[in-house]
């Protein structure tokens, strides 16, 4: 038998080795066998010195072609093995999701999620509809529709996450509002609670994904005092308690006059820390009389309706609610800070 002939029967013979395998652990052992130092292959490329120089070179070349699809097979073995035991281990397992677990340490509501079904409660009582809208939205509603210029800074790349597409990451929930201005007939009242996103340098009041609640009443007359009205009773009713706030001038686009609506700092108590930046106060409440150029992207007459709009930091009120001193502990998946907040 020639070695042609030897190394078309090594070939032969792995393929029946390696389709005979149960056991990932046989692999490497059988992968010796043939191509290993003391393999049968590699002993015919030991003989090629004693060969002359044509025959070496068709010896050779047939030889590496065997070495190469024989580690192909050990490739393909191992995966065909590793997808059956994944297959055994899916049929013998049974899982139910409705049984309790054995665990001392049952499941709950995020502190966000908590306080947020609170702050949906609390609205709906005053007459409001919950809304909701897409995570990616389009320029026109997120900066067009909600008058921010075409040279405003937020739609720079350093502050907001683009798509491929051209669209964006919603930096903030404020596009629902368009959304709520073409869906819903005024008079009328919504909150549209969600997440958010910003190209924010992450400190222990700053994260680049948050959440937000933003609100928005339109009607005929609606003033600040109905503003300020809506903003205590919803502070009052969270904190369960009167809570010191102040009111300062802030420009927002979509607002014409625009607020920003501080409450004195829970976790220090006005004393200055990290969380309010050694002030003594959290800016909790941007906040303002609706834009006429926002209701005319609505499709509103800004001469026979009015109304005002407010953007509440959802993770800064879980804050100052349970006394946390950094916002990156939301997002940290650490079921130590979390498992605090089932029982409450």
């Amino acid at each position: 038998m020639n070695l042609l002939q030897e190394i078309e029967n090594i070939y032969k013979q792995a393929q029946i080795k390696f389709q005979s395998l149960i056991r990932e652990s046989e692999i490497d052992p059988t992968k010796n066998e043939f191509i290993g130092k003391k393999g049968s292959l590699t002993h015919i490329l030991k003989q090629l010195g004693s060969l002359s120089v044509e025959e070496k070179k068709i010896i050779g070349k047939k030889a590496n072609e065997v070495q190469q699809a024989i580690e192909g097979l050990v490739i393909e073995t191992r995966k065909r093995l590793q997808e059956k035991e994944i297959q055994a281990q899916i049929e013998s397992e049974i899982f139910d999701a409705l049984r309790p677990t054995p665990s001392k340490l049952q499941g709950g509501l995020h502190p966000i999620t908590k306080i947020q079904m609170e702050i949906e409660d609390i609205f709906v009582s005053m007459g409001f509809h919950v809304m909701d809208g897409p995570e990616i939205e389009t320029d026109y509603h997120n900066f067009e529709a909600l008058n921010f210029s075409e040279d405003h800074p937020a739609r720079e790349m350093q502050d907001t996450f683009y798509t491929d597409d051209k669209n964006l990451l919603r930096t903030h929930t404020s596009p629902i509002q368009v959304r709520a201005l073409k869906l819903l007939t005024p008079p009328f009242k919504m909150i549209a609670p969600g997440r958010v996103f910003r190209y924010e340098e992450i400190d222990a009041s700053h994260e680049n994904t948050f959440n937000q609640v933003e609100g928005m009443v339109v009607g005929e007359d609606i003033s600040i005092a109905n503003m300020l009205y809506v903003m205590q009773q919803l502070l009052i009713k969270i904190f369960d308690k009167e809570v010191n706030v102040r009111l300062r001038p802030g420009y927002f686009p979509f607002v014409e006059p625009g607020f920003e609506l501080d409450i004195q700092c829970f976790v220090c108590g006005g004393k200055g820390c990290s969380v309010c930046k050694h002030s003594g106060w959290v800016e909790l409440l941007p906040c303002g009389l609706i834009h006429p150029n926002v209701l005319k992207h609505g499709g509103l007459n800004p001469n026979q309706w009015t109304g005002f709009a407010f953007g509440l930091g959802l993770d800064r009120l879980v804050m100052m609610r349970y006394g946390i001193h950094d916002i990156r502990y939301f997002n940290s998946s650490n079921l130590r800070f979390l498992e605090q907040f089932s029982q409450i």
